[in-house]
Formats: structure tokens, C-alpha cells, sequence
């Protein structure tokens, strides 16, 4: 990963084949191949093939309108909701088709945080971080008090609301609210955690915390994440999928590689100008 510190306009030193050959974390968790979100038979996403890797954080970069946001939606299945949505191709999580599984077995085993906290304002910090296991049928008090540790503790929001579980989720900071909505996903231990532009509605001190977060996490799970951010890509991801519009309108995946490599030796030259501020 490249140096947090950099300033992106600066350029980066980099050693060209530790870069090049630079390996995945571990084994493939989710491909994708050839996938394609259309609604009302217009595409918004086309033909995207890459590898989603476990213990490393996969960012989505590109222009507004690029299909990011879409495509991470299609990881698990949050468009059955709309009518006329269709997704074609083939988005694999281990050896199960997500499309042909079933949506809530899936949700359980790919969380997504979005991008503004969303905490059920009145239920409990203790409720809201239990909600997923009480969907699931878990109804064991012990089962479910330790749970809730264990997710607030890798949420970095125990410490600070440990004696007040009982209040109210609407009581905390925006930045807690959205640890908490990590949390809550964290608790039935996904394998995937897709998160839509996290930290768009924060603070930077909030914004800071949760990039810290997000990549301690990836010791637990693997993360996808949508990002407008160009600094933040690069402080947080191991490697970035770059989207932008074609000329049929519909996101296409430009290019797909380290981080390290896609910041300072893109192979596109639209990668390039994008990374650089030229344009989006």
C-alpha cells in the first residue's frame, strides 16, 4: 500500500516490480465475471470481471455516475427490491452463485454499510448491534450479550458506550452512529463487508476513525468499499477497481490492480487523468 502521508500530487517512489507482482492477501472470497446491472433493460454497469480477495480492502473508484454504487448493490442482491433490475453474469462468493441463493442466507454471510449511519433510532446501542442475529433467530440472551461485545469491540465503540448500551443509538455522534451501523453488520460475521462510501457525511476526526478502523478490520473480514476520495483509496485499499461511464452510458471497469500500481503506473491513460484530477 502506498504511504498514507503522500500527498496525491506529489507522485509516489515506487519500486516498479514489487509493485507489478505485488500478490494477493489470500484466496479469491468473490469473483465476478462479465457482470451486468441494467434497469428497464439500461445498463448501468457492463461486462465487470475481477477477484475480490480475503484480508484485503477492494476500493470502487470513479466519476459520479460511473456505476460504483450499483455494482457493490449487485454483491448482495440489494436490487431484488426494484422491479426493473436485472443482473447478468456471474458474481460468485466461494463456491455459491449469488443469485441463485437465498437473498437473507446471503445478506447474513455479505453486510453492507452505507452512506449515512443508519441505526434504528429507537432501539438501544445493545438492540441495534443485536439486530442482525435477532432477524437470524438468534433468541439466546448469552449468545447474543456476547456478540454485541465482540462486534462494538471491533467496531472501536465498546470503550465509550459500554455503561450506556441502554440508550437510545439517536444519543451518539454521527461517527459512533456509524460505528455502530459496522458493528451491527459485523455481529453475524460476514465474510464480505461492502461499504457505500462510508465516511461521506462525516467529519474529518470521524472520517479519520474510521478509516483507522476499517483497516483493522480487514484482519476480520474482507471489504469493498465505494469511494469518491482519491486520498482515501489509496490510505485504505490493497487494491482499486477503476469504473467510468462508456459511451453506451453504462460503467465499465477501465482497470483493476494494486492500488500502488493503479496510482502511479496506470496502464490506461483515462486512469491516469482520473488519479491525477483531470477530470470526475
Amino acid at each position: 500500500m502506498i504511504d498514507p502521508t503522500t500527498p496525491l500530487d506529489e507522485g509516489v517512489s515506487l519500486n516498479t516490480a514489487q509493485v507489478l507482482l505485488d500478490p494477493p492477501a489470500g484466496d479469491p472470497v468473490m469473483r465476478l465475471n462479465d457482470v451486468t446491472v441494467a434497469f428497464a433493460g439500461r445498463k448501468a454497469v457492463r461486462g465487470v470481471t475481477f477477484d475480490v480477495h480475503e484480508g484485503e480492502i477492494t476500493a470502487l473508484i470513479g466519476p459520479s455516475g460511473s456505476g460504483k454504487t450499483t455494482l457493490l448493490r449487485a454483491l448482495n442482491r440489494m436490487h431484488d427490491t426494484v422491479r426493473t433490475a436485472s443482473v447478468t453474469g456471474s458474481i460468485m462468493l466461494g463456491d455459491v452463485d449469488v443469485n441463485t441463493t437465498d437473498a437473507t442466507l446471503l445478506r447474513s454471510r455479505v453486510g453492507m454499510v452505507f452512506q449515512r449511519p443508519n441505526p434504528f433510532p429507537t432501539m438501544s446501542i445493545y438492540e441495534n448491534a443485536v439486530a442482525g442475529l435477532k432477524f437470524n433467530g438468534v433468541r439466546k440472551k448469552a449468545l447474543l450479550d456476547e456478540a454485541a461485545e465482540s462486534a462494538l469491540v471491533a467496531a472501536a465503540l465498546w470503550d465509550s458506550v459500554r455503561d450506556r448500551l441502554k440508550a437510545h443509538a439517536s444519543t451518539l455522534s454521527g461517527g459512533e452512529q456509524q460505528r455502530l451501523c459496522i458493528a451491527r453488520a459485523l455481529a453475524v460475521e460476514p465474510e464480505v463487508l461492502l461499504m457505500d462510501e462510508p465516511t461521506s457525511a462525516l467529519d474529518p476526526i470521524a472520517t479519520k476513525r474510521i478509516e483507522e478502523l476499517v483497516g483493522e478490520l480487514k484482519h476480520r473480514v474482507t471489504i469493498i468499499i465505494v469511494t469518491h476520495n482519491m486520498q482515501q483509496a489509496m490510505r485504505v485499499s490493497d487494491r482499486c477497481a477503476f469504473l467510468l461511464m462508456g459511451e453506451d452510458k453504462a460503467g465499465e471497469l477501465i482497470e483493476f490492480g494494486p492500488t500502488a500500481r493503479l496510482f502511479s503506473e496506470p496502464t490506461d491513460p483515462r486512469t491516469l487523468d482520473y488519479v491525477n484530477g483531470r477530470f470526475g
